[in-house]
């Protein structure tokens, strides 16, 4: 994870991913999208459209002098700033996101702001960080008056869905869900891991990782970005799907399956962006718990009831009866 001139090699860097269904009833193109995603007049929206419509907003710096969350109750300060930014795919899933990097020990007291501002993302500690208990901490999530990045990327996330490009009409019922993420250096020579992912209540996600010293936080954050857009869409289709591919017949199983064939199913794309290193971590979540693979199975299901539904004969619509006519 490098750091900027003049600070210490990072040992821990942690974020929090917002993820949830555009409210628009049609997806936004790519004009729309930079408009909707201009969240710095100084700096441009950057535009992918292969493999699929990605857009990302500049990133935008949020201050903090706070306490950070820390699994063995230690009082730790740091003060700097947050890195924020917020991503559209295929003008239909938002995501926000704030992550930082913090070094090993910092200065005893605070200094002047002018220090912090030149160093983007990056949270210093008033003393020495205990960096294990600190990831602990921030996966857990911290107390009042702590460090919530969930809290900061919730600042991005809520004036973006409330603004005036969209007409509050999302396609289908759907929860945001978190993701927090915290990454320790990996040790010489070893490549990146995942040491644990976990699926907490309340559309919680928790993912902790071992990576190589030099990794940039904001493509870790990438990483976790992906992993969080295509937990969301497995989340959702699940939902979407639970109890409604019984035997429902007609209308009604059109009704129930339109959504994610419409707005959902085209989207899949896992390690589409990103660094390439990192990417290989997603071989650890399609062998357990098998991203990919739940995947397919429900689409497959989808599109069996789809070519079932076809093949039933069609029932015959009653027609009303004329005046004067027996019945």
């Amino acid at each position: 994870m490098t750091a900027p001139p003049d600070t210490a090699p990072t040992v821990l860097a942690c974020g929090e991913v917002r993820t949830c269904v555009l409210p628009s009833r049609r997806p936004l193109d790519s004009d729309a999208a930079a408009q909707l995603l201009q969240l710095r007049a100084d700096e441009r929206v950057l535009v992918s459209k292969r493999p699929n419509l990605y857009v990302l907003s500049p990133q935008t710096l949020t201050g903090v002098d706070c306490r950070l969350p820390t699994a063995n109750g230690a009082k730790v300060r740091v003060v700097g700033t947050v890195a924020v930014r917020a991503a559209l795919t295929e003008g239909r899933i938002l995501q926000s996101s704030a992550y930082f990097r913090t070094p090993a020990q910092g200065p005893d007291r605070r200094r002047p702001w002018g220090h912090y501002l030149i160093r983007p993302g990056v949270l210093e500690p008033l003393g020495r960080l205990p960096e294990s208990a600190a990831a602990q901490g921030v996966l857990a999530g911290g107390r009042p008056g702590e460090l919530d990045l969930g809290l900061i990327a919730d600042g991005v996330l809520t004036p973006l869905v409330r603004h005036p490009l969209l007409d509050q009409r999302a396609p289908l019922k759907s929860r945001h869900t978190r993701l927090r993420w915290a990454a320790l250096p990996a040790d010489p020579g070893q490549g990146p891991a995942i040491e644990e992912f976990t699926l907490a209540e309340d559309d919680l996600r928790t993912v902790r990782l071992r990576v190589p010293a030099g990794t940039e936080p904001a493509a870790i954050a990438a990483l976790c970005e992906d992993f969080a857009l295509h937990d969301w869409l497995l989340t959702t289709v699940v939902r979407l799907l639970d109890g409604r591919l019984g035997p429902v017949e007609g209308p009604d199983a059109l009704t129930a399956l339109r959504p994610a064939v419409e707005h959902l199913m085209h989207l899949w794309m896992p390690r589409a962006r990103g660094d390439r290193t990192l990417r290989a971590l997603w071989d650890v979540l399609e062998h357990d718990p098998g991203f990919t693979r739940q995947w397919d199975n429900l689409v497959q299901r989808v599109r069996d009831r789809l070519a079932l539904l076809n093949a039933l004969p069609k029932q015959p619509v009653a027609q009303p009866a004329r005046a004067g006519e027996k019945t």
